[in-house]
C-alpha cells in the first residue's frame, strides 16, 4: 500500500499479463461490529475472526493511511481463522478508530504503542505477527522494542527498515505515465478531490501481476478507507529511523515474502530484510505483485500455516 504519499503512480495495463492468473481468491467476510479500547487517548477498533485457543496472529496492513479493509480482498485469512484466531485492527487515525485531534501524535512510536496495548487487550503473552507493505516496517518497528512477545514474525512485501532504502520502480516500469501522474498530483494540492482519487485508483491499479485481480480490487477501491493526514504524519517522522542496525538482532522466527513483480517495493528490498535477520525464510510468490494472499491465495495459506505450525 502507499508507503509514501502515492505520488509515482502510474497509468497503464500491468507488467507480465502474459502469465497465468493465479487461483481466485473469493473476498473476506466483511468485518462485524468489533470492539474498541482507548490507549494513549485514542481509539482503537479490532476484530477476532475465529475461535481457536492459543496465540493469536494480528494482521498489520499497510499505507500508512489505509485501515484495514483492503485486507479484506481475500479470504485467505478466514481460511486461517479456521485454526487460529486472526485479528485485524485500524490503526489509530483510520477507518473505524477514532480520528486524529488536532493535538494527537501519529508517530512510530505511537503504532508500536498502539500495537503493544492491542496485545495486551488480547490477553496474550506473545502473538504472531504478520506485516503488510508499512505493516511490514511496522512489525519490524514492534519486535525491535517487544521481541519477547513476538512467537513468529512474517514481513510480507515490506518496506525498508530505512524508509529511504525502500526500493519503488514504477517509473522504470511505467516511464511514459509519471508525467500525468504529476499533473493529477498538482491539482490534488490544490484541493481537487477528484483527482486525489484518481490518483490512488491508479496506484491500487499498479499493484499486480494479473488484470484481472487488478480491476476486482480496484472496482471496490471506493470501499477502502484512506486518510493522508496520517500518511503525512508518519511520512514526516520515519525518516529518522535505520532499523538495518536492530534486525541481526532478531531471534524469533520470521518469515519474509514477497511477490516476484512487486512493483511498489522491489523483491530486493525484501531480500535484504531476509539476509539481516539471522535464520529467516525467505518465499517468493512467483505469480504475485504487492498482495500475494490475493494473487495466490491457496499458496499464502500454505506458506503461513507451514511457518506458524500449531498456534
Amino acid at each position: 500500500m502507499p508507503l509514501a504519499r502515492p505520488r509515482t503512480v502510474l497509468i497503464a495495463s500491468l507488467l507480465l499479463t502474459s502469465i497465468g492468473s493465479a487461483a481466485h481468491a473469493a473476498p473476506a467476510t466483511p468485518s462485524g461490529v468489533g470492539r474498541t479500547f482507548t490507549t494513549g487517548g485514542v481509539s482503537i477498533w479490532y476484530e477476532v475472526r475465529g475461535s481457536a485457543s492459543g496465540r493469536p496472529l494480528i494482521m498489520v496492513n499497510g499505507g500508512p493511511g489505509f485501515d484495514h479493509t483492503y485486507v479484506l480482498c481475500s479470504d485467505a485469512w478466514d481460511v486461517l481463522a479456521r485454526g487460529r484466531r486472526v485479528v485485524f485492527y485500524d490503526q489509530r487515525g483510520n477507518g473505524r478508530s477514532g480520528a486524529l485531534k488536532s493535538s494527537q501524535s501519529c508517530t512510530l512510536a505511537d503504532q508500536v504503542a498502539d500495537l503493544e496495548a492491542l496485545r495486551a487487550q488480547l490477553g496474550a503473552a506473545q502473538v504472531d505477527l504478520l506485516g503488510h507493505s508499512w505493516g511490514g516496517y511496522l512489525v519490524m518497528a514492534y519486535a525491535a522494542r517487544h521481541p519477547e512477545h513476538v512467537a513468529h514474525l512474517i514481513i510480507a512485501d515490506s518496506a525498508a527498515p530505512k524508509w529511504s532504502d525502500t526500493e519503488f520502480i514504477f517509473k522504470y516500469i511505467f516511464p511514459e505515465t509519471t508525467e500525468h501522474q504529476g499533473q493529477l498530483d498538482f491539482f490534488d494540492t490544490l484541493g481537487d478531490t477528484a483527482a486525489g482519487k484518481q490518483s490512488l485508483r491508479e496506484y491500487l491499479g499498479m499493484l499486480f501481476v494479473s488484470t484481472a485481480k487488478r480491476d476486482e480490487f480496484v472496482a471496490n477501491a471506493a470501499s477502502y478507507k484512506y486518510t493522508r493526514k496520517v500518511n503525512a504524519a508518519l511520512n514526516a517522522d520515519l525518516g529518522q529511523y535505520d532499523m538495518w542496525p536492530v534486525l541481526p538482532t532478531f531471534r524469533m522466527p520470521t518469515l519474509v515474502v514477497t511477490g516476484r513483480y512487486d512493483i511498489n517495493v522491489a523483491p530486493s528490498t525484501a531480500w535484504k530484510i531476509h539476509k539481516a535477520i539471522p535464520g529467516s525464510r525467505w518465499e517468493v510468490f512467483e505469480q504475485s505483485g504487492h498482495l500475494p494472499y490475493f494473487e495466490e491465495p491457496e499458496k499464502f495459506v500454505r506458506v503461513v500455516e507451514g511457518f506458524l505450525g500449531a498456534p
